[in-house]
């Protein structure tokens, strides 16, 4: 069976503040990237191969559909060759992507989060990015379309980091990396990050404030976290923690008010802290397409009532919180 060959990353990461996550990052990757505990990866590798060659025209990172190629880059039988390669990485979930005039209308409308955040944080200029759990790796993208000098997501399903694969045959770009690895196997203490960006994660966490601390230890001094996670209307103090599960989501531990979650940051060190949005999510911005066609939103809201889970609880709401080290 082909896989993915890291041996670039590992060469890249020696000469950077990043040399000790070699010490275990091999070991990572082969323990969680393999086919005996994956066994739909050989056929994600094997869709990967079967990717036809096209050369793209353009590339543009900053566009909400990141833009790879265009339809002229290819004929017609080619183009579809790829769409109905691409149908064999369902379900894509973070998106949406543009690879030589095919729309892949991805479940999330992830560049609606980049477009709430963008101009509040700091630049990424020059930086070094991490994102964790960053799926197929739409944001990562993003970031490296801001000016991030390296960017590295972290992401423990295999075939997310495939569909991350995918975009890099055609980008091919050295400075953006997808890496098949839970926030946990990353060193303690590594300070070796400008920014780090954990987006819909700290719910999924039995111990929030031990993720919050975990991001801490990404960053170097001064750095910048990016928060982005549920929340419920309340005051400081207030917390939803889900009986049973969460608009169906079985693992959904601890949904703060924004003001405790505030205080949450503060408490495991941070500064500067601001709640740079509160927007509730809609069925436009998270739904089932010909690229997702499992439930989505709609299915997890109560049909009498929107405002409600089917479980009862407040329908879905996110913030964004900029925080330094």
């Amino acid at each position: 069976m082909s896989t993915i060959d890291f041996s670039a990353l590992y060469a890249q990461l020696a000469d950077t503040e990043l040399a000790p996550w070699l010490e275990t990052l091999p070991d990572t990757i082969k323990n969680n990237f393999n086919a005996q505990r994956w066994g739909d990866l050989p056929r994600w590798l094997e869709a990967l191969e079967q990717l036809p060659t096209v050369t793209p025209s353009r590339i543009d990172l900053n566009r909400n559909a990141v833009q790879v190629g265009s339809s002229d880059d290819c004929d017609n039988t080619t183009r579809e060759q790829l769409a109905d390669t691409l149908r064999r990485f369902h379900p894509w979930r973070k998106g949406p992507f543009n690879l030589f005039g095919t729309i892949i209308d991805t479940e999330w409308r992830s560049d609606w989060k980049w477009d709430r955040l963008c101009n509040a944080i700091e630049p990424l200029t020059g930086k070094t990015v991490l994102d964790v759990g960053c799926g197929s790796g739409y944001h990562c993208w993003r970031m490296r379309g801001a000016g991030a000098e390296l960017v590295i997501g972290i992401e423990p399903t295999p075939l997310f980091v495939v569909q991350f694969q995918v975009l890099q045959k055609y980008i091919n770009d050295t400075h953006v990396h997808v890496i098949p690895a839970r926030m946990e196997e990353v060193p303690n203490k590594l300070a070796a990050f400008d920014s780090t960006f954990s987006m819909g994660i700290l719910y999924h966490r039995r111990s929030p404030m031990d993720h919050l601390l975990e991001l801490k230890d990404t960053l170097k001094p001064g750095g910048q976290l990016i928060l982005e996670t549920l929340v419920i209307e309340g005051n400081e103090g207030d917390t939803l923690v889900p009986k049973g599960r969460y608009g169906k989501m079985g693992n959904v531990w601890f949904i703060p008010a924004p003001d405790t979650l505030k205080l949450w940051l503060e408490k495991t060190g941070f500064r500067d802290i601001q709640c740079v949005d509160v927007s509730p999510t809609t069925t436009d911005e998270q739904r089932s397409t010909e690229w997702m066609t499992f439930q989505s939103l709609k299915d997890f809201l109560d049909p009498q009532n929107n405002s409600k889970t089917v479980e009862g609880y407040p329908a879905p709401q996110r913030a964004i919180f900029i925080a330094f080290k």
